[in-house]
């Protein structure tokens, strides 16, 4: 999916707003894109970058194809700089080697652009220098500033940018955006539930350990339904061996949480076991507070496992 489709279909109102920008010529010296990751920040800062070197625009349109284009997909264009976190952060010397880099001579157009993903991860030394940078803007500079943490943000930076909200992906919208990039509508619907990111939704979909995952969580939603003791067995044997990492044990039970709402939706006309099945969400939200306050996952996992069991 190019950046056009996906904007044109995700973030239609401020993919209007830039491109009227581009055709009015009122740029900004320096944009601010802040919302959930996932939602084309990213995206945006591509097109805007190739749309300002592509050498074969038709309709306002990049054309993806020309030497420029190429190049800037491929972070290989020398105008284009695109600045990531180092670790855990951005730091200093990353933000200096831009400024070194975009005041050396003979660049193949008058224009440069920069881009800085995760921008609230900038350390407190880089955060200043870009201010510098941002004070004084040399001519024909653009920069990007990409972020999902808007509050980290200085204040100062803040207000010598134009500050763009993306909004979060709709449910259907990333469900269908996923099956277009030829995921399963099975594994689209679970990944929607999971994320609003489109990239985080198509990393896992990819992913072996989520697979596994997945696989696993649904047996272990059969044997609950059931409420088959199996399910205590299966939490020593396959859940806790299997998530070693609180975000993988957070997903498990984020899992769990959507095999059972889909058999809600089932349910509907019984009434009993509709009650029964909300009782079960109940308590997995539970079990995720006990995640959260550091309960041992195998003890949250086989006490969930007995409570449930419990309801039958």
């Amino acid at each position: 999916m190019t950046e056009q489709e996906f904007l044109l279909k995700n973030e239609p109102q401020v993919f209007a707003q830039i491109k009227k920008s581009i055709e009015h010529e009122r740029m900004s010296h320096a944009y601010l894109f802040e919302g959930e990751s996932g939602t084309g920040k990213h995206q945006m800062s591509m097109w805007l970058a190739k749309r300002l070197f592509c050498t074969n625009v038709v309709a306002n349109e990049p054309c993806n194809v020309c030497n420029n284009c190429i190049r800037i997909q491929l972070n290989e264009h020398p105008n284009v700089q695109v600045i990531k976190p180092e670790g855990q952060t951005i730091k200093v010397d990353q933000i200096r080697r831009l400024q070194a880099e975009f005041s050396k001579k003979g660049f193949e157009a008058k224009r440069q652009v920069f881009i800085i993903s995760d921008a609230d991860k900038m350390n407190v030394s880089a955060a200043n220098s870009l201010l510098k940078f941002l004070e004084e803007p040399q001519a024909g500079l653009l920069a990007i500033l990409e972020t999902s943490a808007l509050g980290r943000i200085l204040p100062t930076i803040q207000s010598r940018c134009q500050l763009i909200h993306f909004t979060p992906l709709s449910k259907t919208h990333l469900f269908e955006s996923l099956v277009a990039e030829g995921v399963g509508e099975k594994s689209a619907t679970l990944l929607a539930s999971l994320t609003n990111s489109f990239e985080k939704a198509i990393e896992f979909s990819q992913d072996e350990w989520f697979n596994s995952a997945k696989d696993a969580v649904l047996t272990w939603h059969r044997y609950l339904e059931k409420a088959d003791l199996q399910a205590f067995i299966f939490v020593q044997k396959k859940l806790a061996p299997l998530a070693k990492e609180k975000e993988q044990q957070f997903t498990l039970l984020q899992m769990l949480l959507f095999y059972f709402r889909q058999q809600r939706k089932k349910e509907v006309a019984n009434l009993p076991q509709l009650q029964k099945v909300n009782d079960i969400l109940e308590l997995i939200l539970q079990a995720e507070q006990k995640l959260r306050a550091n309960v041992a996952f195998q003890n949250v996992c086989e006490q969930l496992v007995l409570r449930i069991v419990r309801l039958s």
